[in-house]
């Protein structure tokens, strides 16, 4: 397949989490691949600052203030984005929080807020793309329907792509990480099921589950606890080495782009190797 399989020219992106980490390394190389890249988040100093970054480069940059956790705010940030060009090609829903607590201390309300961001955000995002997504697909069947001698060639191959963000928690169980694994396997559900459900729309989902990724998520320890848990990632790891967002990037470009079009209802798992499930 060739390179032009990730160019992205032309198409619509939404990136929530974008302020930081993984969300805006995503939504930087996202904009590189020639996307027009709406960034969300709640953090409205670093959503400047990423949408900064992608003007810089050259790309497009549109921000949107919200929490994810509110699905009135999602969906008219996603109707905003769609708006703005007729469709909307690209969901990368990214949004996320830590919570550490063990199982026997973890209350109703550490569970509730993890849920509500970590699950119920991906979801609203998911609802918000694919509706936009199938409506943007009928829309243009219908046109080229009307017009066959100008038909749009993507009509046989829709590029609608739905991204969610797992995590390697999902493999395996971690002291302190219910709140968080079972949110990141809810995610993982959602994603296959909704694989079935919009797959003959053309659109696809995918998640993406990675191993430990140096973001401001991870760095929540002090400095020596820090140094501690990434000094045992990187003995976990056959290639000697933890994460940086560019490596989630890079995944999430790959799902975005037509590289992957015969690609959904799968987990990736840049994780250095820390897990092999079969």
């Amino acid at each position: 397949m060739p390179l032009t399989a990730y160019d992205l020219s032309g198409r619509t992106a939404f990136v929530t989490g974008a302020a930081s980490g993984i969300g805006r390394a995503s939504a930087v190389l996202l904009a590189e691949a020639g996307a027009s890249v709406h960034c969300a988040d709640r953090d409205t100093q670093g959503l400047h600052e990423t949408a900064t970054l992608i003007k810089a480069a050259g790309g497009t940059a549109h921000t949107h203030y919200l929490d994810v956790a509110d699905r009135a705010q999602v969906e008219q940030a996603a109707a905003s984005a769609t708006a703005a060009t007729g469709r909307l090609d690209i969901m990368a829903a990214i949004a996320g929080i830590m919570h550490n607590s063990p199982v026997l201390e973890t209350r109703d309300e550490d569970l509730d807020r993890v849920l509500s961001i970590n699950f119920k955000g991906v979801l609203y995002a998911c609802q918000a793309a694919a509706r936009a997504m199938i409506t943007a697909a009928a829309n243009l069947a219908n046109t080229n329907a009307a017009n066959p001698d100008t038909a749009h060639p993507d009509t046989a191959h829709p590029r609608g792509s739905i991204i969610t963000m797992a995590s390697g928690a999902v493999d395996t169980g971690g002291p302190g990480l219910l709140c968080y694994g079972a949110a990141k396997a809810a995610v993982v559900q959602l994603t296959k099921t909704l694989a079935t459900e919009v797959g003959p729309h053309g659109i696809r989902v995918n998640a993406v589950a990675p191993g430990w990724i140096r973001t401001p998520m991870t760095d929540r320890h002090d400095s020596d606890a820090q140094a501690h848990t990434e000094g045992l990632m990187v003995r976990m790891s056959p290639l000697g080495r933890v994460g940086e967002p560019e490596d989630i990037a890079h995944a999430v470009l790959h799902l975005a782009s037509d590289a992957s079009a015969f690609t959904t209802g799968q987990i990736l798992r840049p994780n250095g190797g820390v897990a092999m499930p079969w």
